[in-house]
């Protein structure tokens, strides 16, 4: 079996915040939701968990962060093209999310980033592995030089 990875995230407005996530294509699984969390399902390997504060706070002992003045995580997924970065992006700002940073292009490696609306940062990137290993031998020969 592959490994899962469930991210928990502490949100404000759940329904907001449940919409939000559908809006950028991920699918409620209405088995492990309720009123106080939706399991968003991006991919058959990751789940986002959306938690209510008080459900959040069942699960540590820790003052949740206010993600719009601290940066907690910053959340990296894989995209299959540029156009697949910028249509999740492009979702995501439809949906009433934010951009917190400039586009980041590399030639091999391009990215963007979205906040939820509670300030989690998401960078969906796209990278041309082959171009990403020929980048990399070619600084490991000068480094050997």
């Amino acid at each position: 079996m592959s490994q899962l990875i469930f991210v928990n995230l502490p949100v404000r407005d759940l329904q907001h915040s449940t919409a939000f996530y559908e809006a950028i294509g991920a699918k409620k699984n209405p088995q492990f939701s309720d009123s106080t969390a939706s399991c968003m399902v991006l991919s058959e390997t990751i789940h986002v968990m959306l938690l209510t504060h008080d459900k959040f706070s069942q699960f540590t002992p820790r003052r949740i962060a206010n993600a719009r003045e601290t940066t907690e995580v910053l959340i990296c997924i894989s995209a299959d093209s540029r156009e697949a970065v910028d249509a999740i992006t492009e979702s995501a700002l439809g949906a009433g999310g934010a951009e917190p940073r400039d586009r980041q292009d590399y030639g091999f490696m391009y990215s963007r980033a979205f906040e939820d609306p509670d300030g989690h940062i998401w960078e969906p990137m796209w990278m041309d592995m082959d171009a990403a290993k020929a980048a990399m031998a070619t600084a490991g020969e000068t480094a050997d030089a």
